[in-house]
């Protein structure tokens, strides 16, 4: 038992491996960003082949003595960390070394092209024989600090996975380990032996707490209560003010909500923040501390300003007194009920990371170690137990209860599957903590909160991101619908620019909650060894490119070619407009033959914004003329109905059978033509709808093409009169309805003929003709009116004589589609 509980003891004092490592991040990234950003700009300043040595020197001995830890691996595997960190900044000096000496290496091997090879038996001029030999030289040294760098880049990365590896299976192996259980009689018997000695420290280090702050006086001390005093106060205003400001300037909406629930969440941080660094102050007023006492001090100031950030997130989630401002859709009374819960979880945090360095401060006992780790998180995880057996409780109540069921909705299969395991965690880590298991036991319950504070935090701020891009990018309220007093003016929000805005909008608040789900992801994955400081490790080296077969991608060259298409269909789109709308109105062409050659530019254009983007990212278009090669055969199989359809575009547009505009009947199909594009024809119906006509359909069937060269339209009216009616009578009538109506064309002159006579009666064929064929119909209707009634005027009666009906329906000119 004794030789496992060292162990143990080194994971309860060191515990970098959960939310401990807040302050640690800190430390960590600050080498990775800041170090290599110096390290290269420190290469870049020394370009000359001499300064590269000491640079991949010192590479050198920083892997060098990483693989004498290796060798001989420490006890406490915190220490890995800053070691894995230096190894990491050792790699990417070299890469950058590398990258440096890359052009010189090629700039030597082109100049020596340039001199050709030597000719045998040919002596060489002394000037050309001494450059040839000092480049040949220069090449050397160049090579081989290139290739050293390389190696050393390399053993960097193959180091820094050992580490990782190492840190994992030390992590592991922890977990793992067992101790005296907490309800058995031995370990309280080992923590009453140990616990006087253990006290006596902790009474020595308070007293010189207290000799501390005695030493700063009463003054000092009354300006540090009265500075706590003036911060609360600030908080109380600020709250206020902040909300009178989110309602009065934020517009309505959720923003309002979301910028309440940070201000909940920032107020109580800066506050604790603040009062715990007026106390340290307080304490170092007079004299510095102790040199025990000072690191602890410090910590714990961080600690506490970390713990009022728990309760302000608890109530910006839960918000219980202001349920219209929650942003959560948690249930009134469940909110009610869990308000307890953030303040006691940021004490108990707080108690972890406070203990933590206290117990190694006072070098206290291991029993002593593992009874205050053991009860703080057995305190957690009955604390969390609660919370969720409070919920239980109340989702129970609210089914029982009919008139409470409709305020508690269904919960989905994703959270019913978060709570279970929420259970589950806390069921495990309360047993493991009673087994002995303590470094499980405590790790679980400590994740458990750590999550929860991630997550909590993650969709506060996802929801701020999209809340804020959606409402400030987004229109005005006053632009929705047609403004007043504009008459046909076009509605607001189809504005170009509206619409840019709205895609602004949605395209930002995607990106932003993106990185808000990489920033939380790193943060849930520090515990198990692959923290920020390592994710932004492996994120830096991105800028060496990712290689795809022959072709290198690197970020920056495809930042670049993102800007170069962006700008190329900018400025496509803008001459696409100037030709459209001012400069081919201006020419012969018509309004097809403008259509299809603004249509033409604007492919052309992005076919050629295209190829500057692949230039851009170092794919030349001659890389990639065997894909172009590979797919000529599925271009010419797959793909040969799109391009029959785009030469007969052509060719319609060349030879215009068709136009825009065009009443035209094809297959059944009867409608006007409203756009001709490359591959296809819109033709738009009598009832409105559209319909989308290959354009090969055009050249390879016949087509009727009823307003071609502007021909008039022919009004025909079929009148069946009985045999006793006076014919001339029924013409002169007709002839004078036509006459009279003033559509009817006076050249060609209308005409009544009689079609034929048998039993039934006499049928007359009255024609005329209109401007155009899309007036027909409706002078026709109007004609018939009239007939009829001078018809009836002169007692004229119709028959209906045998087989009219169908002549009628066969020789009826067809009905024009709505303009």
């Amino acid at each position: 038992m004794r030789i496992a509980l060292p162990r143990i003891r080194d994971f309860s004092s060191r515990r970098p491996d959960f939310p401990v490592g807040l302050p640690r991040f800190a430390r960590a990234l600050r080498f990775p960003v800041f170090g290599l950003l110096l390290m290269l700009a420190a290469l870049c300043a020394q370009a000359q082949p001499g300064d590269f040595d000491a640079s991949l020197d010192t590479a050198r001995l920083l892997i060098d003595k990483a693989r004498k830890v290796l060798d001989d691996p420490p006890n406490d595997a915190a220490d890995l960390l800053p070691l894995r960190t230096e190894v990491l900044g050792a790699g990417a000096q070299a890469e950058a070394a590398a990258a440096l000496l890359e052009p010189q290496l090629a700039s030597v091997q082109a100049r020596l092209a340039e001199l050709g090879p030597v000719t045998p038996g040919q002596a060489e001029a002394h000037d050309v024989a001494v450059l040839r030999s000092q480049l040949n030289k220069n090449r050397a040294e160049l090579d081989a600090q290139f290739k050293r760098a390389k190696l050393l880049a390399v053993e960097s990365e193959q180091t820094a996975g050992e580490i990782s590896a190492l840190r994992r299976s030390e992590f592991q192996a922890r977990l793992g380990e067992r101790t005296s259980s907490i309800l058995s009689s031995l370990f309280w018997s080992e923590l009453r032996m140990d616990l006087p000695a253990d006290a006596q420290n902790a009474r020595r280090l308070f007293d010189q707490l207290v000799m501390a702050a005695r030493a700063s006086g009463a003054w000092v001390w009354s300006s540090v209560g009265l500075i706590g005093l003036v911060l609360l106060g600030l908080h109380l205003w600020a709250g206020h003010a902040f909300l009178g400001l989110t309602t009065t300037r934020v517009p309505p909406g959720r923003l309002r909500r979301s910028l309440h629930a940070w201000t909940r969440v920032l107020l109580p941080t800066a506050t604790a923040g603040l009062m715990a660094e007026a106390a340290y102050l307080g304490l170092v007023w007079v004299a510095p501390l102790p040199e025990a006492l000072a690191p602890l001090m410090s910590r714990l100031a961080g600690v506490i300003c970390f713990g009022g950030y728990v309760v302000g997130l608890g109530h910006a989630l839960l918000l219980p007194a202001r349920p219209s401002w929650r942003l959560l859709p948690l249930p009134d009374v469940l909110a009610l009920r869990l308000r307890w819960l953030p303040p006691l979880l940021a004490l108990l945090m707080v108690l972890t990371w406070a203990l933590i360095p206290l117990t190694a401060q006072i070098n206290a006992s291991l029993v002593t170690t593992v009874a205050l780790d053991c009860i703080v998180a057995l305190a957690m995880a009955l604390a969390m137990g609660l919370g969720l057996l409070q919920s239980n409780l109340a989702r129970r109540k609210a089914l029982r209860e009919p008139g409470s069921a409709a305020a508690w909705p269904p919960s989905p299969l994703w959270l019913t599957s978060v709570i279970g395991l929420a259970w589950l965690g806390a069921a495990v880590s309360f047993l493991a903590l009673l087994l002995g298991y303590v470094a499980l036991g405590s790790f679980l319950v400590h994740q458990m909160a750590w999550m929860t504070i991630v997550l909590g935090s993650a969709y506060l701020l996802a929801v701020l991101v999209d809340d804020g891009f959606t409402t400030l990018l987004s229109p005005p309220a006053g632009a929705v619908g047609p403004a007043e007093g504009a008459g046909a003016a076009a509605e607001q929000p189809a504005s170009p620019f509206f619409k840019v805005r709205r895609q602004a909008a949605v395209l930002l608040s995607g990106v932003g909650r993106l990185l808000v789900v990489v920033l939380t992801l790193m943060l849930l994955l520090a515990p198990f060894g692959e923290g920020p400081s390592e994710l932004f490790q492996r994120a830096d080296k991105l800028h060496q490119g990712v290689s795809i077969g022959e072709f290198q991608i690197r970020p920056m060259s495809v930042l670049q070619a993102l800007v170069v298409i962006g700008l190329c269909l900018v400025v496509v789109r803008i001459v696409r407009r100037w030709l459209k709308e001012d400069y081919l109105p201006t020419t012969s062409l018509d309004t097809g033959m403008q259509a299809w050659t603004a249509t033409l530019f604007a492919y052309a254009g992005n076919l050629l914004a295209l190829s500057l983007g692949l230039a851009a990212v170092g794919i030349g278009l001659e890389r990639i003329a065997w894909v172009a090669s590979a797919l000529s055969v599925g271009i010419g199989f797959g793909l040969q109905a799109v391009v029959q359809n785009f030469v007969s575009g052509l060719i319609m547009l060349a030879e215009k059978p068709v136009k825009v505009g065009d009443w035209v009947s094809l297959g059944g199909i009867e409608g006007d033509i409203r756009r001709i594009n490359v591959r296809a024809t819109e033709i738009q119906m009598g009832d409105r709808s559209t319909v989308i006509v290959p354009n090969s359909e055009f050249i390879t069937k016949t087509v009727r093409n009823v307003t071609h060269a502007n021909p008039l339209g022919l009004v025909k009216i079929l009148l069946p009169v009985p045999l006793a009616a006076d014919a001339d009578q029924v013409r002169c009538l007709v002839l004078k309805i036509f006459e009279a109506h003033a559509d009817v064309l006076k050249a060609p002159e209308p005409g009544v003929q009689l079609d034929s006579i048998d039993s039934a009666g006499m049928v007359f064929n009255a024609t005329a003709f209109v401007n155009s064929p899309r007036m027909a119909y409706g002078v026709r209707s109007a004609l018939m009116f009239d007939v009829l009634r001078g018809l009836r005027e002169a007692g004229i009666s119709l028959v209906k004589p045998d087989g009219l009906v169908l002549r009628e329906a066969t020789e009826r000119a067809p009905e024009p589609p709505a303009p």
